[in-house]
């Protein structure tokens, strides 16, 4: 058995981002001691994937971004365009394997921080108010710990119930192509002339980091992932006929399922008064859209600011309670059928400005902010469905 001060479970964008604000030692407050645990290579092990977000200034991890930009469009179904300037903030993308590699080299050699590669099996609060890990490492070695305070990253075993459940899933190619055919000023955030589905919505994203180069990704909200090869189907069809990027390179994929659901994320696991869920498992996720990135970047910021502070370190709701409602109305009137994806999303970066619709995203906004955003939806379908959803049940998914 192991005494530490502080378990972060999981080193995806979450664990590791928490990991990299925990305090160092002072002489009058000595640092935390600190095991991170990540899992070991292997089908737990998430492949190299790609985060998006926007910031207003020099950030934390600048040096591992990859590019960013100053302007977003909306591409409608029929061509129409929508190009807004959203400086001083600007939108940054960061892989995963520089981001790693950026906090890897901030945390070596950091006091009190130890790295540990295993499987974890139980997280267990014991009566005396500590908590014990049990896990199982790369060699197979049972590693006990008891640990103050732990924060967990994983997802649940068992998805909460809810009363609306999609999923964003994508899949992206970076390519090089021959021609110069790219704008690398400009994000096309969404692109609605994809071969739209039959239940929910698609669009084209493309992340430009060059004339010649780009992430171009296929991205879908609805109930079920596709296979890889409809993925590369539909996304063949966006870049030759709609981008029409001519000859092209694929240098590699990417892929992913994001939750967009109504669900309630608990910030502390059930029974336990010092577990604590952060990252998706913890509501990071915006509902709405599926950005996750900036908001573990806030639950990380004030649990490390409560660790130097001596309080209690529960993470904090990423989302007020107001933006998560809107979010619930907004889900259900997509997996209803009641608004038209495309038509809402255009008409909202249409209608509201670049800044205000920032901060909306962001959560951040008021209250007399939020309704002027709410009034540029179609209104009588969005409504409706907020009238109906306080007697719709939350249901766990069932099985397949």
């Amino acid at each position: 058995m192991v005494d530490v001060d502080i378990v972060v479970v999981g080193a995806g964008a979450a664990g590791l981002s928490l990991a990299h604000r925990l305090p160092g030692g002072t002489p009058r407050r000595p640092a935390p001691s600190v095991v991170l645990i990540e899992p070991p290579d292997g089908e737990l092990r998430p492949p190299p994937r790609t985060w998006c977000f926007w910031e207003t200034g020099r950030g934390r991890f600048d040096p591992a971004v990859t590019a960013s930009w100053e302007w977003l469009r909306l591409r409608g179904r029929d061509g129409a365009v929508v190009l807004r300037h959203i400086a001083p903030a600007r939108y940054k993308m960061i892989r995963s394997d520089d981001f790693e590699a950026l906090v890897d080299r901030d945390l070596k050699d950091r006091p009190g921080l130890r790295r540990l590669e295993a499987t974890v099996g139980t997280v267990t609060a014991l009566p005396d108010g500590t908590v014990r890990v049990s896990a199982t490492d790369a060699a197979g070695t049972h590693v006990s710990l008891s640990s103050r305070c732990v924060f967990d990253s994983r997802p649940p075993g068992r998805p909460a119930a809810a009363r609306t459940r999609l999923l964003q899933h994508f899949r992206g190619w970076f390519v090089r192509t021959e021609r110069p055919v790219f704008d690398p000023a400009v994000v096309d955030l969404m692109d609605f002339r994809t071969r739209q589905p039959a239940r929910g919505l698609s669009f084209g994203y493309v992340l430009p980091t060059g004339r010649h180069t780009a992430l171009v990704e296929y991205t879908e909200f609805g109930p079920e992932p596709l296979t890889a090869e409809r993925y590369d189907r539909e996304l063949e069809d966006y870049t030759r006929r709609v981008l029409r990027i001519g000859a092209a390179e694929v240098l590699s994929t990417e892929q992913g399922v994001i939750p967009m659901t109504d669900a309630r994320f608990e910030r502390r696991a059930k029974g336990s008064g010092t577990v604590f869920r952060i990252g998706t498992a913890g509501g990071a996720t915006r509902a709405s859209t599926g950005y996750t990135f900036a908001a573990a970047q806030r639950q990380a910021e004030a649990v490390a600011r409560a660790v130097r502070a001596g309080r209690s370190p529960v993470p904090p709701a990423p989302y007020p309670a107001r933006a998560r409602l809107m979010d619930a109305v907004l889900l259900r009137a997509l997996d209803t059928g009641r608004v038209d994806g495309p038509d809402l999303f255009f008409r909202l970066f249409d209608r509201v400005p670049a800044r205000r619709l920032l901060r909306f995203l962001d959560g951040r906004t008021r209250l007399h902010e939020d309704l002027a955003v709410g009034a540029r939806t179609p209104v009588l379908p969005m409504l409706r469905t907020a009238a109906e959803l306080p007697w719709l049940p939350r249901r766990h998914p069932t099985a397949h």
